[in-house]
C-alpha cells in the first residue's frame, strides 16, 4: 500500500506540474493574442495563437518527426516481429478501458460501457493482461473515448487551436481531457517508467498509421492548416460518433445567393 501511495503522490505531482504549466502557457499565448493591434487580424477564430503554433508545427514536422519519430517508428515497424508488436500494443490499449468504461457513463452510454467492461475484464484475464484480444470475437471491438470527448457532448467548446512541440496539433479542451483521463485507474498507479514506455508505443504506432496519409499532408499547399482542418474536424467526428451535425457558414451561403441573384438579373 505505501508503494502505491508513492506511486499515485509521484504521479500527482507530474501531472499537476504539467497542468500548471499548461496553464500558464495557455495564459501567456492568450495574453498574446489579445494584445490590441491595429496591423493584426485573426484569419481564423480557432486558431488565435497562429503566430505561435507555426513555429512549433515547423519544428515538429520538419525536424523532430524527421529525424526522429519517424525514422524510430520505421525501425520499430520493421524489426519488431508482427505478433509481438500486436500483442504490446493490444497492452497499451487495454489500459484505457477504464477510463473508456467512465467516461461512456458520463455520457450515459451504457451499452457502450458495458462492453467495455467486458472487453477489459475478458481481455485482462483470457488475454493475458491485453496482449491477446479475444472481446473482439464477440463483437465487442474497442471504441476509445476520452474525456475531451464527454466535454465536447455537453457543449463545452474545441478551445483555441494548440500545437504541442514535438507532439503535434492538440486544442485546450484536449489537453485538459487528457489530464483527467490519466487520473483513472489504473494509470494512475502504474509506474514513472511503465508509462513511458506505454506512451512510446502508443506514438510509435500512432506514428506509424500516418505513413500512408504522409504523402497527402506533403502535397498540401499549406500543411500546417491541413493538419489543423484535419484535427479539427477528427475531433467533431468523435465527439458526435461519426454523426456530426452539417455546420452551414452562413457569410459563404450568403455570398453564393447574391452571386446567382446576380446572374439571374444578367439574363435578358
Amino acid at each position: 500500500m505505501n508503494r502505491i501511495k508513492k506511486v499515485a503522490l509521484k504521479t500527482r505531482s507530474i501531472l499537476s506540474l504539467k497542468l500548471l504549466l499548461t496553464l500558464i502557457f495557455s495564459f501567456f499565448l492568450t495574453a498574446c493574442s489579445t494584445t490590441p493591434s491595429s496591423e493584426q487580424t485573426l484569419s481564423d477564430p480557432k486558431d488565435p495563437l497562429e503566430v505561435i503554433n507555426r513555429p512549433f508545427w515547423t519544428f515538429t514536422w520538419d525536424y523532430a518527426d524527421k529525424y526522429v519519430f519517424k525514422p524510430a517508428s520505421q525501425g520499430y515497424v520493421e524489426y519488431m516481429p508482427t505478433d509481438l508488436r500486436k500483442g504490446v500494443h493490444n497492452m497499451a490499449l487495454n489500459l484505457n478501458e477504464p477510463s473508456t468504461i467512465i467516461n461512456d457513463l458520463l455520457q450515459a452510454k451504457f451499452t457502450d460501457a458495458a462492453k467495455s467492461t467486458g472487453r477489459f475484464v475478458l481481455n485482462s484475464t483470457i488475454g493475458l493482461l491485453g496482449f491477446f484480444d479475444p472481446a473482439s470475437d464477440f463483437g465487442w471491438n474497442r471504441k476509445q473515448e476520452e474525456f475531451g470527448e464527454v466535454l465536447g457532448s455537453y457543449g463545452v467548446g474545441d478551445g483555441p487551436y494548440l500545437v504541442v512541440p514535438a507532439l503535434g496539433p492538440s486544442s485546450v479542451r484536449e489537453e485538459v481531457g487528457d489530464f483527467v483521463d490519466r487520473y483513472y485507474w489504473p494509470l494512475a498507479v502504474i509506474d514513472f517508467w511503465p508509462n513511458i514506455l506505454r506512451a512510446g508505443v502508443l506514438g510509435l504506432e500512432a506514428r506509424a498509421s500516418l505513413a500512408d496519409q504522409e504523402a497527402i499532408l506533403n502535397d498540401a499547399i499549406d500543411p500546417y492548416e491541413f493538419v489543423k482542418n484535419a484535427y479539427f474536424q477528427n475531433m467533431q467526428f468523435r465527439v458526435y460518433d461519426g454523426n456530426p451535425p452539417i455546420e452551414v457558414n452562413q457569410a459563404e451561403e450568403a455570398n453564393i445567393d447574391a452571386y446567382l441573384e446576380e446572374l439571374e438579373n444578367m439574363q435578358p
